[in-house]
């Protein structure tokens, strides 16, 4: 039999002649901005387009504060599951906010926006229901959905007459039915046709899943008593029908901390802390995370424009180099083949722009981009120079 490493070498090489092959960069963030490459030296800074920082949280001053703070009070780690010691007071305290944020009976944090849904999806179906999942679904979902053992479906990119279809053929075969949808999406930055995604679930007796992980704000906007997905507003009494819908979402991003959580109906969340298994089987969150969380969503409240400003900032990107206007933080310039994703990374790179190049299996096959992400903390002229940048360099999209 051929050693393992002479195996996976080949893989390897593989890999590196499609151009799929990763490998980690060192990176040191100093603020939701300005990124050091590398070994961390002062001689390597440069812009960041690529972060899911979007509000610039994870280095305000409040958020690092409620991070030393817990620290000190409560130590390095959690020390084991929520379910045996692992269970910190920050944990309450937090989840009431998620859910007071989300306007839902009740929330859950669980250790990432991976393992929530990895852990939620499967303990929502099963071997005799059906699944039916946006066709660019996050990885983390379609995972969730395999691990459920639940027929799985996908429907055209925010198709709703494909979903239609889909469900009036095989609805009525299976016991329940889950639909699963991201409110924004995390390699394309569109957004979702909630409203109408809700409307269906209802019609055809399935329940709603909402991954939220890419949304920026907390629509202090909105009515009281409303949902409100960006500019889709469900009325009061829809809302208080809502038990059949989830929303799951992430710290990590506009929050700039780390963790994930889902939203929902108090049975909910009372039956996913003894059915969901990345709940039940992993170490709890270090304090330090619970409590910079807490802090940053107080921030969003009390900052209701930085969602606004980062959008702001995708929108002038766009307005400046002639592409459809962002639906939200994240603008994707779409380049075909792997290797020039990847030159014009390295070309932004080298002109101060840390920029990503996404690849498949992550993205469609011939649909390698650059993935260009923009926070409440970019300035008009860094806007400005990386537009400059781009048409200098003559990186246009396919």
């Amino acid at each position: 039999m051929p050693a393992l490493d002479d195996i996976l070498l080949q893989k390897l090489q593989i890999l590196e002649a499609k151009g799929l092959k990763r490998s980690p960069v060192a990176s040191y963030r100093h603020d939701g901005v300005y990124i050091n490459r590398g070994d961390g030296g002062g001689n390597s800074e440069k812009i960041s387009f690529s972060c899911n920082d979007y509000l610039g949280l994870s280095g305000h001053p409040k958020v690092i504060a409620a991070a030393a703070d817990a620290l000190t009070k409560y130590g390095a780690g959690a020390g084991a599951s929520r379910l045996v010691t692992g269970e910190c007071p920050l944990y309450g305290e937090l989840e009431a906010l998620l859910a007071e944020y989300h306007k839902a009976e009740a929330a859950l944090v669980f250790g990432s926006g991976y393992l929530a849904n990895i852990g939620t999806i499967p303990a929502l179906v099963g071997k005799n229901d059906l699944l039916i999942a946006d066709k660019l679904s996050h990885a983390c979902i379609l995972d969730g959905a395999r691990l459920s053992g639940a027929t799985t479906l996908r429907f055209a990119h925010n198709n709703v007459t494909h979903l239609r279809g889909l469900l009036e053929v095989n609805r009525a075969e299976y016991q329940n039915c889950l639909i699963i949808t991201e409110e924004i999406f995390s390699m394309d930055g569109d957004r979702a046709p909630l409203a109408e995604l809700s409307e269906i679930a209802k019609e055809y007796e399935a329940w709603l899943m909402v991954d939220s992980a890419h949304s920026v704000s907390c629509h202090p906007e909105r009515s009281e008593g409303s949902l409100y997905y960006k500019d889709e507003i469900l009325p009061p009494q829809q809302v208080r029908g809502q038990n059949d819908t989830i929303k799951m979402g992430t710290l990590s991003k506009a929050a700039g901390s780390y963790g994930g959580y889902v939203c929902g109906s108090k049975t909910l969340v009372e039956y996913l802390k003894t059915a969901a298994r990345s709940l039940i089987f992993s170490t709890g969150l270090p304090p330090a995370t619970l409590a910079a969380s807490i802090a940053a969503i107080k921030i969003m409240h009390e900052q209701p424009q930085l969602p606004q400003t980062a959008l702001a900032n995708a929108k002038l990107f766009t307005e400046i180099m002639g592409l459809p206007e962002a639906q939200s933080a994240i603008v994707p310039l779409i380049l075909g083949e792997n290797d020039k994703a990847i030159k014009a990374s390295q070309m932004l790179a080298e002109k101060g722009f840390v920029v990503s190049a996404i690849r498949p299996p992550t993205v469609p096959e011939n649909t390698a981009r650059l993935r260009f992400t923009f926070s409440a903390l970019h300035t008009r002229s860094q806007i400005e120079e990386l537009c400059r940048v781009i048409r200098a360099e003559g990186i246009v999209p396919i």
